[in-house]
């Protein structure tokens, strides 16, 4: 297929591209990273035994994208490219305030496949998170050393 692509001019590339997008939005489907990631994780914790059973959280939860049955807050921040977490917002009146039980950190494989989940505690977080200045918010640097903090799942 890509040798059939490789053949169209950039113009009818870009054509195809909204085409696909538009049809992926009609069957519910997403390449938004972080939607995509937070769906993966759900089926894999979903489906491996030993894991704990997750439903996505409410929309406009803020901070949190999956419940555990037990109530656990779950954070999940996806990446595909990037050296570090989209950000998590502080409380506005309390910034060290828990935000959620567990932040999952998930990298994918430029074929979009789950390559590494790693689970954080709110106090693992605590350590390995760093400050993004302009964002005013915290993030997790994606590093060999910064990940080793967390319970690597897969």
């Amino acid at each position: 297929m890509l040798n059939q692509i490789s053949e169209i001019s950039n113009e009818q590339l870009l054509e195809l591209r909204l085409a696909v997008d538009e049809l992926l939005e009609i069957r519910g489907l997403t390449l938004n990273v972080g939607e995509l990631g937070e769906k993966l994780v759900l089926q894999h914790f979903n489906n491996t035994l030993g894991l704990p059973t997750l439903k996505e959280a409410p929309k406009g939860t803020k901070n949190v994208d999956a419940l555990s049955k037990d109530g656990d807050r779950y954070s999940i921040k996806t990446a595909l490219k990037a050296k570090k977490t989209g950000t998590i917002y502080p409380d506005s009146n309390n910034s060290e305030k828990q935000l959620f039980e567990y932040i999952l950190i998930v990298t994918l494989s430029k074929k979009y496949d789950i390559q590494t989940i790693h689970r954080f505690s709110w106090e693992q977080f605590t350590q390995a998170r760093s400050w993004d200045i302009r964002m005013n918010a915290w993030y997790i640097p994606i590093s060999q050393k910064k990940l080793a903090m967390g319970e690597r799942i897969l």
